[in-house]
């Protein structure tokens, strides 16, 4: 026995990490064909008093999902985290651990996952099943599927079942290492969750019915009426002639009546406030529903300016934060699932986040180019701090205590170059500086026998022929061959060695 298991017999060890995790992880819980929709008398019912009086579970909100006006203020909230940056945040966790954690979720579709996880606002709480899979040695969720929220319920302590028809009344109970839960505003007494669909569903209501009845209208005011008179003797066939003519009059505006027969169209005037009635009605119904969904009315209004319609666009950031921390929050529980199988209780795990890119001040931005530029150093605390960057973004610099800027690295030369330096400084000074004062004799002397700039070019250009440097340049060359034969012979000896 030791801290990561048990030996059972000489040949088979059992570590703990396996020993807790449980054989039922893999099964397939949550299913259509163990769902059962019938009400149970024992579970706690949604306090939501939409719900309430219309004696039905949420399925109701999914149909205002059909409305134009629902429907692009739902895509618009997920969308509006879906464009966040996202990613890991090590933490306190090892690098093992954030690696294990960062590969698991590249494998998963997180657009899929975060628009689930987005149903949370919208209908109070939405459950989400893991399905472990094995990975090696490991035990990771090979995908996390939301499902329907009306298959669940909570009980009296506020524990979530699962509504099997093989689980009797009460239903199953769900594990928490198997179904995760995303709620919005949960509380003891009400642990559904508040859902946002819940302030829309009267006046999306109130919208259809007005937009019924304004189509009536319309239709009834809208066109003329065409009034036809016969003669009082007219005969019942002779009457529905005359109204097939003139219904084909209002079509075509051709019609044929009999000679004893008059015709009378009348304009449906003084209806146009009757008409702004329905108008303001569904202007309200708009309103309302863009207040619950995005938090404002400014940005969808055609009679806003930019000041009000910018106000709106930060109401609508803040309920984007809040729908963002729902999801961070789902993921999270998940992560700590996922470390508590493979790692072990207790142990630090990576942390999911979910961030707006922020804007680089470009004012700021070319203050510090300038100053650094002029030799001021920051350190990289002011770099992270300021522009937001992450650990392992900023190279550390070793420090060089009382080493001048501009000194060049101390490096020990090698021994072949040793030697050769002591070769050449063992030279007699005295031939080198013969040879040297034998080749520009004649340069010095021409100097000295000049009277002007003008004139030592002159006498230098006739002196360069009778400069004497045979002496030093097979002096040289002599150097040079001893250098590059001893070149040579370092090189075979260190492919020898």
């Amino acid at each position: 026995m030791n801290n990561q298991g048990l030996w059972i017999s000489p040949t088979e060890f059992v570590s703990f990490t396996e020993a807790k995790r449980n054989p039922a992880l893999k099964r397939h819980i949550a299913t259509r064909s163990r769902a059962e929709t019938a009400t149970f008398g024992a579970h706690l019912p949604n306090p939501d008093p939409i719900l309430k009086a219309q004696g039905k579970d949420i399925k109701v909100y999914r149909d205002l999902r059909s409305s134009a006006l629902v429907g692009g203020n739902i895509r618009r909230r997920k969308a509006a985290v879906l464009s966040l940056e996202r990613g890991l945040k090590r933490g306190d966790a090892s690098p093992k651990i954030e690696r294990f954690i960062s590969d698991w979720l590249a494998d998963l579709d997180l657009d899929r996952i975060l628009r689930e996880l987005l149903d949370a606002p919208l209908y109070g709480y939405q459950p989400l099943e893991l399905m472990w899979q094995p990975l090696g040695r490991h035990l990771v969720p090979q995908d996390l599927l939301g499902k329907p929220a009306e298959w669940f319920y909570y009980d009296q302590h506020n524990a979530l079942r699962f509504r099997a028809k093989d689980a009797g009344p009460d239903g199953q109970p769900c594990d928490p290492q198997r179904i995760i839960v995303a709620r919005q505003d949960a509380t003891y007494a009400n642990p559904y969750g508040f859902p946002d669909l819940s302030m829309c569903f009267w006046p999306a209501t109130f919208m259809r019915g007005g937009l019924k009845y304004w189509v009536q209208f319309t239709e009834k005011y809208g066109s003329p009426w065409v009034i036809g008179k016969h003669p009082r003797g007219a005969t019942d066939d002779e009457t529905n002639l005359l109204l097939d003519s003139l219904e084909a009059m209002v079509q075509d505006a051709v019609a044929a009546i009999p000679d004893d027969a008059s015709v009378q169209i009348i304009e449906a005037a003084g209806k146009a406030g009757s008409a702004d009635v329905y108008r303001q009605l569904l202007e309200y119904c708009r309103s309302e529903i863009n207040v619950a969904m995005l938090g404002q009315n400014q940005t969808t209004e055609k009679d806003s300016n930019r000041a009000s319609a910018t106000a709106g666009a930060e109401v609508t950031q803040d309920i984007r934060d809040g729908d963002a921390s729902i999801v961070t929050a789902a993921l999270n529980a998940c992560i700590r699932h996922v470390v508590d199988l493979n790692f072990g209780p207790h142990i630090a795990a990576p942390d999911y986040q979910l961030w707006q890119q922020e804007e680089i001040n470009k004012s700021l931005a070319q203050r510090d180019k300038t100053l650094t530029e002029s030799g001021v150093k920051f350190s990289n605390t002011y770099w992270q701090r300021t522009y937001n960057l992450q650990d392992g973004d900023l190279q550390q610099t070793p420090a060089t205590p009382n080493t001048p800027a501009f000194a060049e690295p101390a490096q020990r030369p090698a021994p072949d170059q040793t030697a050769l330096d002591r070769a050449i400084n063992r030279l007699p000074p005295e031939t080198l500086q013969q040879h040297t004062e034998q080749a520009i004799a004649p340069l010095i002397h021409a100097l000295q026998q000049s009277p002007d700039p003008t004139h030592a070019l002159g006498l230098l250009a006739e002196a360069h022929p009778h400069m004497d440097s045979q002496a030093l340049q097979q002096h040289l060359t002599q150097l040079n061959v001893i250098a590059n034969t001893w070149g040579r012979l370092s090189a075979i000896a260190d492919r020898e060695d």
